[in-house]
């Protein structure tokens, strides 16, 4: 993808007959927002700021103070294919600042680059690759979606049981003209079930793609007559959908990889509130591959992190908690601090739990210690962390945890 400095914005602008500039950001959940601006506030914007106003946004705070500004971050310029070609429509993803200059702290954007300039500092670098799936769903004859699934298909079928096969194309193909690289595609194991697997990028771009991709896929599926649904637990029979995190890590005199899955593996109750974010994250975990214990192992798809069969470059870590409701820059900061944590503390990997997790018997399972069974748990867990505490403001901690507060 492009990195366009502010300068090469405004020429880009004119250039290529762009009409409107949408300046993108999440609420502190990660639900994507936006405000339009014409070619004209585009100086505005870059040397000031779009003022918002916070208190309508979820996690962002009271009526008290509540002025907010929207700084556009230059090099996430991309225009949208499916809006026209004459008079385009462009979107950045922005910064979000108090008036006078500071950062927001709830701007979960924000709270990622920290965590991605604590770990330079220590001089470590990241890279995290998405694994995103989500159901296709039938729309009634208002145009309100159902949960029929559009097909009946299971993993990895081909048309014409595959129904989702164009649908993914074009999704596929969508993100490509943006810049984005998806690295496969393929019908998953429940009824209108799919996934799309991203190519590695560093921690922000990685996150920025993440929401694009809901944006692109919800579109899509509109234009298709259909409801894409990202929700963890759609249907209680069926497979849930998750957002599996491949986590690969450089830096170092020795090999970072185990104090990272440590890290990981200390960490994960802490922050589940924050990577499960909804009562349906928990219908999931537990189910139909998706973890329920703290553990590790190779290649095995029954436990929370696995370091899949790959050597060299391709060498990483998987974690298989999160589901798609997560907040992508929360997600990644946390698995950065988790992992800086096992890192600084040099924890030791505990054995590999070389077995499968779904059919193990209960003198086994025993000794392992679980993931949060509920939201209420994870909640408490999360409220009552010195680990959350330290890297995330009071505010952001409050917006998660606020049926304990």
């Amino acid at each position: 993808m492009m990195k366009f400095s502010a300068e090469e914005v405004m020429q880009y602008v004119i250039e290529e007959d762009v009409k409107f500039i949408r300046l993108a950001f999440c609420d502190v959940y990660g639900r994507q927002k936006n405000i339009a601006i014409m070619p004209s506030e585009l100086q505005r914007a870059f040397d000031y700021g779009i003022a918002i106003d916070a208190s309508a946004i979820d996690g962002f705070g009271g009526e008290v103070r509540s002025d907010l500004l929207l700084r556009p971050d230059a090099s996430t310029l991309i225009c949208l294919p499916w809006r026209p070609e004459q008079g385009r429509v462009a979107r950045m993803f922005c910064n979000i600042t108090y008036p006078d200059g500071r950062p927001f702290e709830a701007d979960t954007r924000y709270i990622l680059q920290q965590a991605v300039a604590a770990a330079r500092d220590k001089g470590y670098s990241f890279a995290f690759g998405s694994e995103m799936e989500f159901y296709l769903f039938k729309m009634d004859e208002n145009g309100d979606p159902t949960k029929i699934p559009y097909d009946k298909a299971g993993y990895m079928d081909i048309a014409p049981d595959d129904k989702g096969e164009n649908v993914r194309r074009e999704i596929c193909l969508t993100l490509e003209q943006m810049g984005i690289r998806p690295e496969s595609s393929h019908h998953e194991s429940g009824p209108g079930q799919n996934e799309i697997d991203f190519r590695y990028s560093d921690p922000m771009t990685a996150a920025d793609n993440a929401i694009t991709f809901r944006a692109v896929v919800q579109t899509v599926a509109a234009r298709n007559g259909l409801c894409a649904d990202f929700s963890p637990k759609p249907l209680p029979m069926h497979d849930g959908s998750g957002m599996h995190i491949n986590i690969s890590l450089k830096g170092g005199k020795e090999d970072p990889l185990p104090f990272l899955i440590a890290g990981l593996l200390d960490k994960i109750g802490e922050i589940t509130a924050f990577l499960n974010p909804c009562d349906n994250s928990y219908d999931r975990l537990g189910m139909d591959k998706a973890p329920s214990y703290i553990t590790w192992s190779g290649e095995n798809r029954s436990q929370l992190v696995r370091i899949p069969a790959a050597v060299g470059e391709y060498r990483r870590a998987e974690l298989r908690s999160p589901d798609p409701t997560a907040n992508p820059y929360l997600a990644f900061a946390l698995v950065i601090y988790a992992a800086l944590y096992g890192i600084e503390h040099r924890l030791s990997l505990p054995e590999a739990a070389d077995f499968n997790i779904f059919t193990a018997p209960a003198e086994v399972l025993a000794e392992y210690r679980k993931l949060p069974t509920s939201l209420n748990e994870a909640m408490a867990v999360a409220a009552s962390s010195q680990f959350i505490k330290e890297h995330l403001a009071d505010s952001v901690i409050q917006a998660y945890c606020r049926r304990r507060v």
